[in-house]
């Protein structure tokens, strides 16, 4: 019966959302093979279409989508205007006028020779940069950023609030513009160009300072910020905590990724910033008392989810059963790259999410007026009289 009922429509943990997203983008920060860059863009596309609700928030992945577009765009043009050093190897595209810097301004040079090489591996770069946004695009369409904050310890509702309503700006916006578009259709407005946008910018903004006056009523009527009966040693030794641990766990971030640093050291940091930030959050938490109403479930689905994106982040990360090289192929010679099985695999196994998660819940459905039941006639005509 549990497993029968763990697949009707119901809305995903967002924890499971955000560490298969999370998974994905640290996956794309190993590679800059551009055939599985492309594979992760089709994957977070297939999951987004498929398990999206209706919600303003789930709108946004299209926009998140022309903002990649737009930061692979300005990759290559800076890569094109402030050229580097052209080698033999390289295939001359174009060439701009060239702006002679003085001596003390030699390390930059604007204009010159515009190479394919070059050209190439700008748009490499922002395909990566552009993959890690949609990434966090992707999980901020499929999760609800306010169920997201029950699960957060007590010691981070302040910050997870504060994150809340950072990520809840861009659909907020996303909405009130589709809004007031829908708004300027209905009432025939043809203005195009710097018309348009003032027309489409003024109560845009307008919205946005009524929202933000009853977010901030809403937040002060419920006690938000207010410390309670905790001791000012009590906050003193949270904050203590949890700057060690921040400490400690850059130390550890640092000596892992280092291969200079002895691992040993960046284990070791690692592992004390962990205990003390959890010492931190535990302090943190009993000062603040929050009842929760219908938990989300933590099922199967939700393991599945954030497995499939777990292992596709550790089979990148260790790097054996194939040539390492293959993530980030060379352009001397310029050649095709080579698509990795066992990579491409691990990306495809992530695609299950749209598979293993629950379908989203179905809008409520409003009755069409022909399909409304009318009134007696007894009633009618006794109005009448």
């Amino acid at each position: 019966m549990v497993a029968a009922s763990a697949l009707l429509p119901r809305a995903l943990h967002p924890v499971a959302w955000w560490v298969w997203a999370i998974c994905l983008a640290a996956a794309a920060s190993q590679t800059s093979n551009p055939l599985l860059l492309a594979l992760i863009f089709g994957v977070l596309g297939l999951v987004v279409t498929a398990r999206r609700t209706d919600a303003p928030w789930a709108r946004a992945f299209k926009y998140y989508l022309i903002m990649a577009l737009i930061v692979i765009a300005i990759r290559v043009v800076f890569r094109s205007v402030f050229g580097t050093g052209i080698t033999a190897q390289d295939t001359i595209l174009f060439r701009l006028p060239r702006l002679d810097m003085p001596d003390w301004y030699a390390g930059i040079q604007i204009g010159g020779p515009v190479s394919l090489q070059a050209t190439l591996a700008a748009t490499i770069d922002g395909m990566r940069l552009a993959c890690l946004l949609c990434c966090i695009g992707a999980a901020n369409s499929l999760a609800n950023p306010k169920r997201a904050l029950k699960v957060l310890p007590g010691a981070l509702y302040e910050l997870g609030v504060a994150v809340t309503v950072a990520l809840s700006v861009a659909p907020q916006l996303v909405e009130s513009v589709q809004r007031v578009a829908r708004a300027r259709r209905l009432r025939a407005g043809k203005s195009r160009g710097l018309r348009a946008l003032r027309a489409i910018a003024l109560p845009v903004l307008h919205d946005a300072l009524d929202r933000s006056l009853r977010l901030a009523a809403a937040m002060d009527s419920r006690g938000y910020g207010r410390t309670g009966t905790a001791s000012a040693r009590s906050r003193r030794l949270t904050g203590t905590l949890m700057l060690a641990g921040m400490a400690g766990l850059c130390v550890g971030v640092y000596g892992l990724l280092d291969p200079g640093t002895p691992r040993a050291m960046g284990l070791a940091g690692f592992a004390a910033g962990t205990a003390l930030s959890v010492a931190g959050l535990y302090v943190g938490g009993r000062r603040v008392s929050r009842s929760r109403y219908r938990p989300d479930p933590w099922r199967w689905p939700e393991w599945t989810v954030a497995g499939c994106g777990l292992l596709t982040a550790f089979v990148f990360y260790l790097g054996t059963g194939y040539d390492p090289a293959t993530l980030n192929p060379g352009l001397y010679p310029l050649q095709w790259p080579t698509l990795p099985l066992i990579p491409a695999a691990a990306i495809l196994v992530s695609a299950t999410a749209a598979f293993a998660s629950p379908p989203p819940p179905a809008p409520p459905r409003s009755t069409p007026p022909a399909q409304r039941r009318s009134p007696p006639a007894a009633t009618v005509q006794g109005a009448s009289k």
